[in-house]
């Protein structure tokens, strides 16, 4: 178990945002402690680490919190069915999401010369391998 600022330490982010997820929902402290800690364990750990990950892919923070909510349902007894039908609409929301961005972004990159271009591209390219690997995940 660990008190909020050798969470911090460990995961490398503030005390404050580790308040901050810890309000909105995204935490979950595990225990207090007699002397009125809050206690996080390992799981809170691999959250963080998942919630960094997904800011890194550019999500919001309500997308951040529905995943983190299907993330939790994988612990409980709910039917398999259901939750899948639940995380594939998520999954299509964000996806017709990305679908409006990218055709609003794409007079842009063509106004790019081949140099810009081919930046963008690598990093879309990192990015995308990254949303093939989750993706393939999933469908297991």
């Amino acid at each position: 178990m660990y008190k909020i600022g050798e969470l911090a330490e460990k995961v490398n982010v503030s005390k404050r945002t580790i308040d901050y997820y810890t309000q909105i929902g995204l935490l979950q402290v595990e225990k207090t402690s007699t002397s009125n800690y809050r206690l996080y364990s390992d799981k809170t750990v691999q959250d963080i680490r998942f919630i960094e990950l997904c800011k890194e892919l550019n999500m919001s923070l309500q997308e951040i919190k529905e995943r983190m909510e299907i993330r939790r349902y994988k612990s409980l007894s709910e039917d398999e069915q259901d939750k899948c039908i639940k995380f594939a609409k998520l999954l299509a929301a964000h996806m017709k999401n990305l679908e409006v961005e990218i055709q609003e972004l794409k007079p842009l990159f063509e106004q790019l010369n081949k140099d810009s271009q081919a930046k963008v591209t690598q990093q879309i390219s990192s990015q995308s391998k990254s949303l093939i690997e989750s993706l393939s995940l999933i469908m297991k």
